[in-house]
Parts: C-alpha cells; structure tokens; sequence
C-alpha cells in the first residue's frame, strides 16, 4: 500500500519548508510540531542525513470528527507532513494520505473525513507545485 502523496519542489529545503507550512495552514492545518530530524540524529547518534523535517501539521475540525467516530485513530491522523532533501537536490514533500484512516481500521465511516482531508492535503501540494519554479 502506497501510504504517501509525495511531491518534488525545485526550491532549496531552506526555502520549501516555510512554503509548506504556509500552504498547509492555508488548507486549516496547523503546525504543531516540528521535529528535525536530521539534527536529532546528529546529535544523539553522531549520524549524519540529508534535510529531514517531520512537521505535525493537524486540522483540528477534521481531527475533532475523526475522534467522534474512534478514539484510537489518532495513531493514524494524517498531520504529518515530511520535508526532506532529495539525492538530486531538490526538495520532497510528502503527506499521510487519508485513506489510511479508513483502510487500516477498515471503519467506512472516516471516509468522508478522509476525503475532505484528501482534498485539502492535494489543494496544498497543488498549491506548493504552482509555487515551485521549474
């Protein structure tokens, strides 16, 4: 199963990274979290990665009704979007794609949640793709 709607910016990681942030926000997802992980893994395990960053990117509407139905999906809540430096440079984006809400807990249910934070999701990477020169 292909879990990831996945992206690729021609704008440095420097740059994509406030981009992302602000398309997403555009789409109701707030940045929660933001975890470096290339910087962590330096630190804690001297290893040394490509541009990494993990952003806890949530919509809390769309989180509300999905924890209505069922408590435990937030183990599986599309908020994070991952910005990472690719081999040839360029910068990848990649998001949860909501239909893991519906698929791994087979609950039918979160599919019209799932659907609209599919659309959103899409309307901000579209959003990124215009953006990006190339």
């Amino acid at each position: 199963m292909d879990y990831a709607r996945t992206i690729t910016l021609d704008l440095p990681y420097d740059q994509a990274v406030p981009k992302v942030k602000e398309a997403f926000k555009e789409q109701g997802f707030g940045t929660l979290t933001e975890i470096d992980v290339a910087a962590t893994l330096r630190e804690k395990l001297g290893h040394t990665m490509e541009n990494y960053v993990i952003l806890g990117s949530c919509n809390p509407q769309l989180a509300h009704r999905a924890l209505d139905v069922e408590r435990e999906i937030g183990l599986l809540l599309p908020c994070n979007v991952v910005v990472r430096t690719a081999e040839n440079g360029q910068t990848l984006v990649q998001a949860l794609d909501p239909i893991v809400m519906v698929s791994v807990p087979e609950r039918t249910e979160m599919q019209p949640i799932a659907e609209e934070a599919t659309a959103r999701i899409e309307t901000a990477l579209d959003t990124l793709r215009t953006a990006s020169p190339g």
